[in-house]
Order: structure tokens, then C-alpha cells, then sequence
């Protein structure tokens, strides 16, 4: 295994999703987005020309399923290794790419701790491959290296009151953590696909929970804007 960040690829129909992905990555030590794919067939391209380690794949794509994706990469040889990101959560999907290597399986939508908690999993694994690539192995490395992908805790996000979507208060969630810095309402509801007064009203409920933080930035006429940021 080489020095240097874990490179990771994106395969996701959607350019929105992709980009917060490629976020969520970028602000976990030791990962880099090297790039995202849209296609099957886009994807196939990108993994000969930039050599991920890993890709965050989605099962439903427009050319082609993941499954199948998956498959190919293996069958050329020398395969990245896969963590599938997808909303198929049917037994045979995720037996089907358990079978074919995933390292990983999240369903969506996911919060940015899960995603982080999988690739912080995923690189304790690298490391410990690479202490163990000369010589054989013994039965407490193998348990060790399979006892490496169990999900660590995460905290998860209260159950919401009436009225709030737990899956949209994590989307939102996700899209205050993926953002650069501080963001609002009508950046939130962009990148979710929501009114900007549901993402407000979102915003407001995770902020009160001690989920978010509130900024109150003030201009020179007027009330004063709302600007969100993660709590921790």
C-alpha cells in the first residue's frame, strides 16, 4: 500500500449528492476525493485513469446498476474496494454486494458521523493489512481484521416532534457538516432540495436539540441574518 491520503471516487446519479459526499470526505483526516462520476460508464473511465483506493458507490445508476459495476471492476482485476452508499436496502442488494467485496453498506440518507465512522473503519483496516503483508497471519490478526469494519457509536439524531422528517433533518444536518463554513437557511435548502422555509424550520429544530450552532450576523439595516454551523 502507498504513503499518502486514501484516494476515494464518487459514483452517484446524482451531481448534488455527489458533491456532498465529496465534502463529507474532504473533511475526514486522511481522505481526498480524487473525483465523481454520474455513470457506470464514467466511472469505469475514471477508475483507470485516477486509481482510487476506495469508491463510495451507489447501486442505482443510470446506465447500469452498482451491483454490476462492482462486478466488472473485479473481474479486470486489481479492484479499488467499495463502500456502498444507496437507498437499496432489499436483502438480496445488500447479500449481492457483500458478496462482491463492499467493505461497507450505507443506506441513505446517512448523516456525516456514519459515513465518517465507515471510512475511519476503512483506513484502521489499510493500516493494519500493511503491518501484516509479509508473513502469515494468525487467527487473532484475522478476528482483528474483520472486527475493524463493526460500526463504531455514533450519536444519533434525537426522534423528532411532529411534523419533522427524521430523514430530512439528517439530510439537513448533513448539508450544514458538508458545507465550508457557515450557512443558511437558503444555501441549506439548495443543496437539500427543500422551501427555504423548511430548511429554516429544520435548521431551527436541530440548533434547539444542540445540534447546530446559531450565528446571528448582524448588517448595517434590518434584522439580523441566520447562520448555521455544526455544534461540534
Amino acid at each position: 500500500m502507498t504513503d499518502g491520503p486514501i484516494r476515494v471516487l464518487i459514483v452517484d446519479d446524482d451531481y448534488r449528492v455527489a458533491g456532498i459526499h465529496a465534502a463529507f470526505v474532504g473533511k475526514v483526516d486522511g481522505f481526498v476525493a480524487v473525483g465523481s462520476a454520474n455513470s457506470a460508464a464514467t466511472a469505469l473511465e475514471l477508475v483507470s485513469r485516477l486509481r482510487p483506493h476506495v469508491i463510495l458507490l451507489d447501486v442505482y445508476l443510470p446506465d447500469r446498476d452498482g451491483l454490476s459495476l462492482m462486478r466488472a471492476l473485479v473481474e479486470r482485476g486489481d479492484p479499488p474496494d467499495f463502500i456502498a452508499i444507496t437507498a437499496a436496502r432489499d436483502v438480496s442488494t445488500v447479500r449481492t454486494a457483500m458478496q462482491l467485496g463492499a467493505v461497507h453498506y450505507l443506506v441513505k440518507p446517512f448523516r456525516f458521523a456514519d459515513l465518517c465512522d465507515r471510512l475511519l473503519s476503512y483506513a484502521d483496516l489499510r493500516r493494519r493489512i500493511t503491518t501484516l503483508e509479509t508473513g502469515d497471519a494468525r487467527q487473532e490478526d484475522v478476528d482483528d481484521l474483520f472486527g475493524m469494519l463493526r460500526r463504531r457509536t455514533v450519536t444519533k439524531i434525537p426522534v423528532p416532534a411532529k411534523g419533522h422528517s427524521a430523514p430530512t433533518l439528517e439530510l439537513v444536518r448533513d448539508a450544514v457538516a458538508a458545507a465550508p463554513g457557515e450557512v443558511s437557511a437558503v444555501d441549506v435548502a439548495a443543496a437539500v432540495g427543500i422551501s427555504r422555509a423548511t430548511a429554516q424550520r429544520y435548521l431551527r429544530y436541530l440548533a434547539d436539540h444542540g445540534l447546530l450552532r446559531l450565528h446571528l450576523r448582524y448588517g448595517a439595516t434590518g434584522r439580523p441574518e441566520h447562520r448555521y454551523f455544526p455544534a461540534t
